[in-house]
């Protein structure tokens, strides 16, 4: 009898594992669905870290219970093993070849950081000073009735800033380059104040091309990311818990629906100058498992997933820990060693650096 109840538990726990392993999979391939047609699946892939502790925890159940059933969650991570190298790329450090550049992406929260103080503000410009980057491409590059150029006069010999607006927000992005700009294109596409743009630098007598983006916002408000880490913490009933969390989702839901436009937008532009060596930088306000950097990364080399350590958490407010701002090149170029660099809390987002050698 006692053997029979274990054998019947053992298959529904197996079957439970298989449920959960192709689960992960689908989760794993959100980012193949276009979020204008399906909204709430293509989010899937914020999913994906959690399926993929569980079924870890599976892999530490059947090694201690049923060795054989092992092969369950192995299967499924074997057939999710291109969302788990994005996701959690596991490299080693490099050493760094002679004449490579460094490149800095930072959103720099208008640099008031949370808090707004004068101190987060000379934080981030002394730190973008100290990490000694060749190009810097930052995000939300303004703040009260001065583009950030003001503030980082003198760290760079060559600048730019575009500044947008809407009725009722305004947003900028900007570069810092040791070389020299020789033109910027703006990437048009509908947005209430976010945007993309590509600057043309000469580099050792090259033309190549830099685009820095900041797509659309899910534009959580505090008291969203305040619901949402109580219900990380379980300190909301079931019914309120469920509540808040479709809030969540239809607003991130709505606002991936947006950045998709935009991220085929900067896809064309990639595509149609791919005989340049191309850089692209920004916040993209997406997961890495998403159809926004899938798109943008088509025909580049995401650099942290190739060169990077971990899960990379860029974002760093009420628990909402995701990689959402990205450094990727196209072949012309080797990355190395790129990092988040989460020893920095002056603004609600992590920089992210790596280096590039021209092949």
């Amino acid at each position: 009898m006692f053997k029979t109840l274990k054998d019947i538990t053992v298959r529904i726990v197996a079957g439970a594992n298989v449920a959960l392993a192709v689960l992960m999979v689908l989760s794993g391939h959100a980012d193949l669905l276009h979020p204008t047609s399906h909204p709430i699946l293509s989010c899937a892939g914020l999913a994906f870290p959690i399926l993929l502790l569980i079924n870890l925890g599976f892999v530490f159940f059947w090694t201690v219970f049923r060795f054989r059933y092992l092969l369950i969650p192995v299967a499924g991570f074997a057939a999710s093993f291109g969302a788990l190298r994005v996701y959690l790329p596991l490299s080693p450090q490099q050493d760094l070849p002679q004449g490579c550049i460094k490149v800095l992406s930072y959103n720099v929260q208008a640099f008031n950081g949370t808090d707004h103080t004068e101190e987060a503000r000379k934080e981030i410009i002394d730190y973008i000073r100290e990490c000694g980057a060749d190009i810097v491409c930052l995000q939300e590059d303004s703040y009260p009735k001065q583009d950030g150029q003001a503030l980082m006069d003198g760290l760079y010999d060559y600048s730019d800033t575009l500044r947008m607006y809407s009725e009722t927000l305004s947003n900028s992005i900007g570069i810092y380059s040791r070389y020299p700009i020789l033109k910027r294109e703006r990437i048009v596409y509908p947005s209430r104040a976010n945007g993309s743009m590509a600057y043309y630098l000469q580099i050792d007598g090259d033309t190549i091309i830099v685009i820095n983006n900041h797509f659309e916002s899910n534009h959580l408000t505090l008291t969203d990311r305040e619901n949402y880490h109580e219900i990380i913490k379980g300190d909301v009933d079931k019914d309120t818990a469920k509540r808040q969390s479709r809030l969540l989702l239809d607003k991130i839901s709505s606002a991936s629906a947006i950045r998709a436009p935009q991220a085929d937008s900067v896809a064309r532009f990639i595509n149609h100058h791919r005989h340049y060596p191309i850089i692209v930088c920004g916040d993209f306000n997406d997961n890495p498992i998403s159809y926004t950097r899938r798109t943008v990364s088509c025909d580049l080399t995401d650099c942290y997933a190739a060169t990077g350590r971990g899960p990379g958490f860029s974002f760093n407010q009420q628990a909402f820990y995701v990689r959402i701002d990205n450094i990727l090149c196209s072949n012309h170029f080797t990355p190395y060693n790129c990092k988040v660099d989460n020893k920095i809390k002056a603004s609600d987002h992590y920089p992210i650096f790596c280096w590039l050698k021209k092949r």
